[in-house]
């Protein structure tokens, strides 16, 4: 009598094993990607004049992405709507795909939000945040001592 190990069913794994111990069950990529939607890469750097923000964003132009500043909140979302039809003989062939984000950013009170600038060059939004002037002096960092 011989015992049958795992790897030895035909399908390999056991689908309800797959099911009930997969990380991507309520993973947000896994949904997104199957909704059209997608949270994009950022990068964040901070110098002493000024804060920049690096989304990645392939595949869009510049008329489909958005930045708006309000009450604090730095939000750039993305929207590109792609449909293509084409009828020959007595078909009609209809393709459309839809891609959008959304990502919001809280502002410090350090940031000159009328004075906030972004360039898009090879599917990457950059954003440069400029610091008051104020912050700027207070810029000081030292040292503390633990007792």
């Amino acid at each position: 009598m011989s015992i049958i190990k795992r790897s030895e069913f035909p399908f390999g794994r056991s689908l309800l094993s797959d099911f009930f111990n997969s990380d991507r069950l309520f993973d947000t990529d896994f949904f997104n990607r199957n909704a059209g939607v997608s949270t994009p890469a950022v990068n964040v750097a901070e110098n002493d004049n000024h804060f920049a923000l690096e989304i990645a964003a392939p595949g869009m132009q510049k008329d489909d992405l958005t930045i708006k500043v309000e009450n604090g909140i730095l939000t750039v979302s993305g929207e590109k709507k792609q449909e293509e039809e084409s009828r020959e003989n007595e078909y009609t062939r209809k393709e459309f795909s839809y891609q959008s984000f959304a990502r919001s950013f809280s502002l410090p009170e350090s940031i000159e939000e009328d004075q906030i600038s972004g360039n898009y060059k090879d599917g990457i939004l950059t954003l440069t945040l400029p610091k008051k002037a104020h912050a700027l002096a207070n810029n000081n960092a030292r040292q503390i001592d633990i007792g």
